[in-house]
């Protein structure tokens, strides 16, 4: 193409082969119908109606460019790196079709140059660029097929213009590499909403900001909540990495924080209620203390009693006041049981072959 024709682009829509030529310098191949790529290239800003009344813009193909233009660039990032993860392939196929990089392309290509708008919505709409871009391959799906539209985005988007390798590995989700950075260092981070505007067109406008434990970060403006929160993250990492004061200062109100957390709790007051008003009566007598022997006996303790020597180590003396104290004592349980059990003859000294004669014949008399 010589370098008038190129010139002419800057002209649209002035003669259809002008545009034929426009579109030839930008898909590679001359249209069969040219009336999918006038559509394609008409801003719903223009404001033009067909013979019912309707009205007639890009928005149909686009919407038509967006689901081919997703399928074509998964079929080519499948192809491209083979072995490689759903995960991987399905990040890498947003960052080539996401908003930013097709008004890259439109811009790059010429197609912002040819879409037909009021003027002063160009200025405002960040999306005019892209969404031609999506249109206009709903245009080529229309006019040529799934084929065509493939050797476009492979020959002479893929090829010539975006090197899908840089694109794969290159890091665009700001927000979740703040989100990441805040998680590891365990800082509270969030969104919050500064205002929603609309432009000329009606179209909305949001702002958001980051706030790191209570610090305010940076905010972002864009045509949507995930595009003004990207931006704001993008700004606030820019702002993290070049200005000490600011990240001191989050760290310090981490701190801060953390240190209210740590701090011990007060004892929770009681609820129990004290009844001192109530005078008790006084205490009954101790009832003594009892216990079973292992002969099924009822014994009752008494510590006063003092302890009686074994009849084994009394002597003849104590042996003769025990006899006479059991004989002056009335009959009784106990007694009965020492009768049964007397030890009373047993003693611990020596006597004599007299001494135990003596005490037989004494025995033997008191019997009789």
């Amino acid at each position: 193409m010589s370098s008038n024709i190129i010139d002419r682009i800057k002209l649209p829509f002035r003669k259809d082969k002008e545009l034929y030529l426009s579109l030839y310098e930008i898909i590679g191949f001359f249209p069969h119908d040219i009336s999918y790529y006038k559509l394609a290239l008409m801003h719903k800003s223009v404001m033009r109606r067909n013979a019912k009344g309707k009205p007639v813009n890009n928005e149909r193909l686009e919407f038509l460019g967006d689901a081919i233009l997703d399928a074509i660039v998964g079929d080519i990032v499948y192809q491209h790196f083979p072995g490689k993860r759903e995960g991987f392939l399905t990040n890498t196929r947003s960052k080539l079709v996401q908003r930013d990089t097709l008004n890259r392309l439109a811009k790059e290509m010429g197609i912002s140059r040819l879409i037909l708008s009021n003027g002063r919505s160009s200025s405002h709409n960040s999306y005019m660029g892209g969404n031609a871009f999506e249109a206009l391959v709903g245009a080529i799906y229309l006019d040529r097929g799934y084929n065509a539209c493939m050797r476009f985005m492979r020959d002479r988007v893929l090829k010539e213009i975006i090197n899908i390798d840089k694109v794969a590995y290159k890091e665009v989700n700001f927000k979740s590499k703040l989100i990441e950075w805040s998680q590891k260092n365990r800082v509270k981070m969030g969104f919050e909403s500064v205002d929603e505007q609309t432009d000329e067109n009606g179209s909305p406008i949001f702002n958001y900001r980051v706030v790191l434990e209570g610090i305010k970060g940076c905010a972002g403006t864009g045509y949507s909540k995930k595009e003004s929160q990207q931006k704001a993250a993008k700004l606030t990492l820019e702002k993290l990495r070049k200005e000490p004061q600011f990240i001191d200062s989050v760290f310090a109100a981490k701190a801060n924080r953390t240190k209210m957390e740590e701090e011990p709790v007060q004892n929770v007051p009681a609820t129990e209620q004290k009844e001192d008003f109530i005078i008790s009566q006084a205490a009954e007598p101790k009832v003594e203390e009892k216990h079973t022997t292992a002969f099924s006996e009822t014994v009752y303790k008494d510590d006063s009693r003092r302890s009686r020597r074994s009849p084994m180590y009394r002597s003849s003396n104590e042996m003769v006041a025990a006899k006479a104290e059991k004989e002056a004592a009335p009959p009784s349980t106990a007694r009965q049981a020492d009768e049964e059990f007397d030890l009373s003859d047993i003693s611990a000294q020596r006597m004599s072959r007299e001494d135990i004669i003596a005490q037989a014949e004494a025995e033997a008399f008191e019997k009789a």
